[in-house]
């Protein structure tokens, strides 16, 4: 019995380590990935009939006074009428025409 005390109280130790060891493990673990995540990006497209002017100017190469003609020259049947029109050039479009998108109203 005496032998057998320390041989359990060493076991004990050994496993309280191993609990200590793999929880500190597991919070750094679960805390870098929340510190690295990013926001998700937005794939959802800004449609040129209904986005604000806001919206627009936030988009690559398009600005206010961009933003305002899009809004004129409303509505449109396709994204690449942007260009057709000369409201923007073709480099322009080129940034966004994955990001755009021209809805047709109902």
């Amino acid at each position: 019995m005496k032998k057998l005390l320390p041989l359990i109280a060493a076991t004990l130790l050994l496993l309280a380590g191993s609990v200590v060891a793999a929880d500190k493990g597991a919070k750094s673990a679960t805390a870098a990935p929340a510190a690295t995540q990013k926001a998700p990006a937005t794939t959802e497209k800004v449609d040129l009939n209904t986005a604000s002017q806001q919206e627009l100017s936030e988009l690559a190469g398009i600005g206010e006074a961009r933003a305002k003609a899009i809004i004129k020259g409303r509505p449109y049947k396709g994204k690449d009428e942007l260009v057709e029109r000369k409201i923007i050039p073709q480099s322009v479009y080129d940034k966004i025409k994955d990001k755009v998108i021209a809805k047709q109203g109902k």
